[in-house]
């Protein structure tokens, strides 16, 4: 039997293999057939899986490192043992005193816009207008330009004292006047009688030829002149020594009294130039420079100098669900601690449980959007070395409420 070697070897005649059998030997051997592709996918998606849920484990790994610790009682022996918590609303119960912690942002209890109660051009800025800055009440933080309103007060001081002075002339009647109001009536009633002597002459010659009517008429026409001009002058004279009239000393008095209330506000005006603070409290945002203008009717951008609050008197701002509010009572014992200070040692050394809080008021009306009741949370004595550093406005905290006691 011949082996396959033998059959594929060609056939030699003569020296010269066949036609058929070169043929042949030229063909291409045949490989094994590859492994296809589709068997590589399922080891690559595995691969992919894998790195997947290492990365989420990881992931997870680290927001439960840094996840912040529930606030325990302290000991008197064993340190505190911080352990990861929920930053939502939770219950814990089983702490025997925290039935509920809640995430919270502060904010102060009185925030002011300082704004001028006056227009005009900031010429002057206290050394200390800065962020951060703490101002007592009524020191003064600037100074507008008041060149307007100097000679508007000093216009109005002089208008005062003009209405001052006419209505005690109103009040009283100058003896001098008085007199010579007299001495003209009598010199009238002289000159009366004169012309009265001069017409009845006249009437006698008016028969004869001596007189003309012209002259008669002449003579009447002055008699009857100076009668009524004495007339006049008794009437005036009788006015004068009764007293000036009820009617002219009320005005006079009416127009004393607001040239007065336009001079108060004059003075008004110039007083605000100076720019007072209206609470004892520190500058948290500041909105003008020296060299702008300042108007109190205008927007905030323009009208605005600087926003101030008292930073010793906090509260927390809380959106409790509506599940866990029947929790929280008003007046209920709260711990504050801020977020960004709960794993620093130093904080925690002198305030192991946070600050001190209680909770003044419980919103009447809830937010429909979220569900939610917002609750309002006071922060008490905090330390006056530690005042606008641990606790600033809309920073985060955690809130853990205490259990009230029946």
């Amino acid at each position: 039997m011949m082996k396959s070697s033998e059959l594929e070897r060609p056939a030699v005649e003569n020296g010269v293999a066949s036609l058929n059998d070169r043929v042949r030997s030229l063909r291409l051997t045949q490989q094994p057939a590859a492994q296809p592709r589709t068997k590589i996918l399922p080891w690559a998606l595995c691969l992919i899986l894998l790195l997947t849920t290492s990365a989420f484990g990881y992931r997870a790994y680290r927001i439960g490192a840094l996840a912040p610790a529930p606030i325990a009682p302290p000991t008197s022996d064993k340190a505190t043992d911080p352990t990861p918590a929920p930053t939502s609303s939770a219950s814990v119960a089983s702490a025997g005193e925290v039935v509920l912690q809640a995430k919270g942002y502060v904010i102060p209890a009185h925030q002011v816009q300082v704004s001028p109660k006056v227009g005009g051009m900031i010429v002057e800025l206290s050394k200390r207008f800065e962020e951060g800055q703490f101002f007592k009440e009524g020191e003064i933080l600037a100074c507008l330009e008041q060149v307007d309103y100097e000679a508007e007060y000093r216009h109005a001081v002089a208008a005062r004292d003009a209405a001052a002075q006419r209505w005690a002339e109103s009040k009283t009647n100058p003896y001098e006047e008085t007199e010579a109001a007299r001495s003209e009536l009598k010199e009238s009633e002289a000159t009366l009688r004169q012309l009265n002597l001069d017409l009845r002459r006249t009437e006698h010659l008016i028969g004869s030829n001596s007189v003309s009517t012209k002259e008669y008429e002449q003579a009447k026409f002055a008699h009857d002149a100076m009668k009524r001009r004495v007339d006049r002058l008794r009437f005036a004279l009788k006015i004068m020594d009764r007293g000036a009239r009820q009617e002219r000393q009320k005005a006079a008095e009416a127009e004393f009294k607001a040239a007065e209330a336009d001079m108060a506000k004059a003075k008004w005006r110039l007083d605000n130039c100076q720019i007072k603070a209206p609470i004892s409290g520190h500058i948290l945002v500041k909105n003008a420079e020296k060299g702008a203008v300042v108007n109190p009717l205008a927007l905030k951008i323009s009208g605005s100098l600087c926003d101030m609050a008292n930073l010793a008197e906090l509260e927390i701002d809380l959106s409790i669900q509506e599940r866990d509010i029947a929790r929280i009572e008003k007046d209920q014992v709260c711990t504050i601690m801020p977020e960004a200070f709960q794993n620093h040692e130093p904080f925690r050394k002198h305030h192991p449980r946070g600050y001190a809080g209680r909770v003044i008021r419980l919103m009447p009306i809830a937010d429909r959007s979220k569900g939610a009741i917002n609750v309002r949370v006071k922060v008490e004595d905090i330390p006056e070395e530690e005042i606008g550093k641990n606790l600033k406005p809309e920073m985060s905290v955690l809130v853990s409420f205490q259990k009230m006691s029946k």
